[in-house]
């Protein structure tokens, strides 16, 4: 008698002071029963805590509490022909504690006492306690003796706690728990109902609209919900409860009037009677279930083949372009004249601008989604992509590789052929000169050297067509004797003359024989001179073409040294000019008629003067054409300087930044996002820098134009800035994709963090060339060092020959890190399976080996039962139906043959 009137006084003293703690622990009571957990375990035992200060239990809850916990208890014992009548009374003994749990958890409990006395009744009762706390519950203020003596608040927080680990705890929906799970699972089905705002287990119940939502929902034919109004809650929970005890096997565990006349009904009770509706919409719950799989596996499998939809076409596009893009480079057919390889020059500085860029872009994303593609297939346990013949990455680079090579070839063709036909319009233009002076000269000469006039002068001719006059018997014959007497005597006098002149000859002879050597020594010294001239007048209307101001220096050098001759020329030319003068004296002196022509030499006094002038004319002329073709040629050497100025800043600028890429990619410090945003960030100072290449390539066209062809300035070629511009770009958008894909790989996979650095470390340690990716043999060693068996026996070659198909699957013979993160990860972590989804699929087809297009169409979203429709073989195995797929093949195909 003593004991319990201890435990009563014992209550009464902790009742007294938990009345002292009320205002304290009122506000924390209604915030710990609103709060939400993130783990399955403490969303459950915050709430069980409650009931250490749950002594003030409002009464109109209390009674809520025991008619619901009484029902759920009920529902679950009536399996065994067991009901229970008062909650406190009933489990005093342990018994039907007991065979609750065995039912409910479908485990054998310890064999129970079965004596009458409260020692047996305490023993019972920890057995049922032991087996909760082996669950991982941990009771707290719940004790046997407590239970024993039917304290109502004790027993309905350890039945609570018994709904909350069996009923509510496993429930999970998008990877919540517990309270959280169970109402977002109310908040889904009841989404689509008006007046229905799930937001809590206790107001939001009031009007009894949710009750009936949830029904509704999946039973639509026991509901009419669109006759239900807000503004009458008893009959929308009546009808609720009736129809659910009815038709679903669910008790009633609460009165309408209960819910409705209390203020804020008791959040346990509703969440029990709600887990009750969840429970019993299991087999649907299943369904979905398995569909949400379904469509999960179908969604990711609908984003790859998209992906390498795109990629296919893109490699198909890029390839087409590089295609139709070489035979032109590779046209190697000559133009006739300069402004037409200038064309062909401007026609391919435009390709370098404008089109080959966003192939440049386009084959950089092609990587990427390629690699993108492959980490996304590895995650979701997926065959690696094979793409078709002739598109792998390695086929798009050799198709590149192939583009570039005639690309420079044509650059240099064309370069070439510019200089070439420049030199040849200069030898033109030379040849045209030299054929005009040439003409010139000869004009008229070929008409005087022919003339035969010494030939008519014969005089026996004459008198032999006379004497044949008379003989004939010539009617006027005495008319031609006289003539031709005439012309004998004519020729009498002439010879008497000559015979005159021969001695005045020989007395002048002397005269005549200085006056020779005159003409003699004008000959020999006109003629070099008058070749000097010419040779002269010829260099200085030379045309010249240069490339460097140091060639054209030379020739204003060269102009000036000629300059520097003409003094002693001009004193040349006046001793020619004075040697004529002499022979004018002396005849004039000795009163000899003598012709002026120089019988030595056809060069004349007027001749030299002549091209003395014309000498001295075309030296200014030449001194302005050289003068004008030094200012272009320090133009051009200005751009060279321009040029090389600025590449020479851009050059080690990219080369820098490739170095900082490069250590960026290695070192990776910081979590996944901070080197995603520090690598964006870093992308973005990159992006900033491309006007100074847009300059730089405004100034290479400048100096294209101009037909500048070397720069001894800079080791830096525009084409040299171009690839290091392109691949650093490329660098850094494959470095953001390579985050991003271990982003994915971490997420999927659940890799810590410390897990990643570990890796990460391993991975550089053995790429001793920080090219970002190991070779076989290195990846062999970095596997060797995590302790992988693949050493150089005959097991170890089969075990490393197995994961080099895992790593590289297209043989490329590198392993990249993404690859290598991949394959550490890929065998310890859970994800779906052809199983998984077949199991899924026979779900949804209710156990059948087959599936219909309908129950497709009813069970998962309209796209994706088509397209299981549309992939689906029929099926022909035993009891085939008309229509019937087989979802089993579909589904291991899905994971490829290595999963059959």
């Amino acid at each position: 008698m003593l004991l319990p009137l201890f435990r009563r006084f014992n209550s009464l003293l902790l009742c007294l002071f938990l009345v002292v703690l009320c205002s304290f622990d009122m506000v924390d009571y209604h915030a710990a029963n609103n709060q939400h957990s993130s783990g399955p375990q403490n969303a459950y035992m915050e709430q069980e805590n409650d009931w250490d200060r749950d002594l003030l239990l409002d009464p109109a809850w209390e009674r809520q509490q025991r008619k619901t916990f009484t029902a759920w208890c009920n529902s679950h014992l009536r399996k065994m022909g067991v009901q229970i009548e008062n909650i406190e009374e009933d489990f005093r003994d342990g018994l039907k504690l007991m065979l609750l749990l065995e039912v409910i958890s479908g485990e054998r409990l310890p064999k129970p006492e079965r004596g009458k006395m409260r020692v047996h009744f305490v023993s019972n009762v920890n057995k049922a306690l032991d087996f909760i706390a082996s669950k991982g519950v941990k009771l707290v203020s719940i004790g046997a003796e407590e239970i024993v003596d039917g304290n109502t608040k004790m027993t309905l927080g350890m039945i609570w706690t018994i709904i909350l680990r069996f009923a509510i705890q496993d429930i999970s929906v998008e990877e919540t728990s517990a309270k959280e799970g169970l109402l977002l699972w109310c908040q889904r089905k009841t989404a689509p109902y008006k007046n229905v705002n799930v937001q809590n287990f206790h107001i939001s119940w009031k009007d009894g609209l949710a009750f009936n939502a949830l029904i509704h929902r999946h039973r639509p034919e026991l509901i009419n919900y669109d006759k239900l109004r807000k503004d009458d809650p008893l009959t929308n929970l009546n009808n609720a409860f009736d129809v659910a005890e009815k038709y679903l096997d669910i008790p009633k565990m609460l009165d309408a009037e209960d819910i409705v006349n209390t203020a804020r009904p008791d959040e346990k009770a509703i969440m029990t009677y709600v887990s009750s509706f969840y429970h019993a919409f299991s087999g649907a719950q299943k369904a979905e279930t398995a569909a949400n799989r379904i469509c999960k596996v179908l969604a990711v499998n609908q984003d790859n083949e998209r992906l390498m939809e795109d990629y296919e076409k893109l490699a198909s596009q890029l390839l087409e372009w590089i295609r139709r893009t070489i035979p032109w480079l590779e046209n190697r057919t000559p133009e006739k004249t300069m402004a037409e390889m200038q064309q062909k020059l401007e026609d391919f500085r435009d390709y370098r601008r404008v089109h080959k860029p966003p192939k440049v872009q386009e084959k950089c994303q092609l990587e990427i989604s390629f690699n993108t593609l492959q980490t996304k297939l590895r995650l979701s346990n997926r065959p690696a992509f094979m793409p078709s013949e002739g598109r792998m990455v390695s086929d798009i680079n050799g198709a590149w590789q192939t583009l570039e090579r005639a690309e420079k070839g044509y650059e240099e063709w064309l370069l070439y052929e510019i200089r070439r036909l420049e030199r040849l319009d200069h030898l033109a233009e030379k040849f045209r000169q030299k054929a005009a002076i040439h003409e010139s000269w000869t004009n008229g000469k070929e008409t005087m050297l022919t003339q035969k006039e010494y030939e008519t002068a014969n005089l026996s001719d004459i008198a032999a067509i006379a004497q044949e006059l008379n003989d004939l018997e010539y009617y006027d014959s005495p008319s031609v004797n006289t003539r031709c007497q005439n012309i004998c005597e004519q020729w009498d006098r002439l010879g008497a003359l000559t015979g005159s002149r021969r001695n005045a000859l020989e007395n002048t002879e002397k005269q005549l024989e200085t006056i020779d050597e005159m003409y003699l020594e004008y000959a020999k010294r006109a003629a070099p001179f008058n070749n000097w001239m010419e040779g002269a007048m010829e260099d200085l209307q030379d045309m010249f073409i240069v490339h460097t101001i140091e060639e054209i220096e030379g020739l204003i050098a060269a102009h000036e040294q000629f300059k520097s001759t003409l003094p002693d020329a001009d004193t040349e030319r006046k001793a020619i000019q004075g040697i004529q003068d002499q022979v004018k004296n002396i005849g004039q002196t000795n009163n000899i008629k003598f012709s002026v022509t120089n019988p030595y030499t056809a060069i004349t006094p007027e001749s030299i003067d002549s091209k003395w002038e014309q000498t001295l004319q075309l030296v200014p002329q030449r001194d302005s054409a050289l003068q004008e073709e030094l200012s272009k040629q320090q133009s051009k050497n200005a751009l060279r300087c321009q040029f090389a100025s600025q590449a020479n800043i851009v050059g080690p600028w990219i080369k820098q930044k490739m170095e900082e890429i490069g250590r960026i990619s290695i070192e990776m410090n910081g979590t996944l996002e901070d080197q995603l945003t520090n690598v964006r960030d870093y992308k973005e100072s990159i992006t900033e820098y491309k006007p100074n290449m847009d300059q730089l390539e405004g100034v290479y066209k400048l100096i294209q134009e101009a037909l500048i062809f070397d720069n001894t300035y800079t080791q830096y070629t525009m084409e040299h800035l171009r690839v290091s511009w392109e691949q650093l770009l490329t660098t850094i958008a494959r470095t953001i994709s390579e985050i991003e894909n271990q982003i994915l790989t971490r997420d999927a996979k659940g890799i810590s963090q410390e897990q990643l650095h570990e890796y990460r470390t391993s991975f550089n340690h053995f790429d001793k060339d920080h090219s970002g990716a190991l070779m076989a043999e290195e990846f062999k060693a970095c596997l060797i060092s995590l302790s992988y068996d693949v050493e150089n026996d005959k097991q170890g070659d089969v075990e490393f020959a197995r994961i080099m198909g895992i790593v590289d699957p297209n043989n490329s013979g590198a392993v990249t890190f993404q690859a290598f993160i991949d394959f550490m990860s890929r065998e310890t972590t859970d994800t779906d399976t052809a199983d998984q989804v077949i199991a899924s699929f026979r779900i949804l087809a209710g156990d059948k080996p087959y599936i219909t297009p309908d129950e497709l169409r009813r069970e998962l979203p309209a796209d994706q039962a088509e397209y299981c429709i549309a992939r689906m073989a029929p099926y022909s195995g035993p009891d085939a139906v008309p229509e019937a797929l087989d979802y089993m093949s579909f589904s291991t195909a899905l994971y490829g043959e290595s999963d059959l």
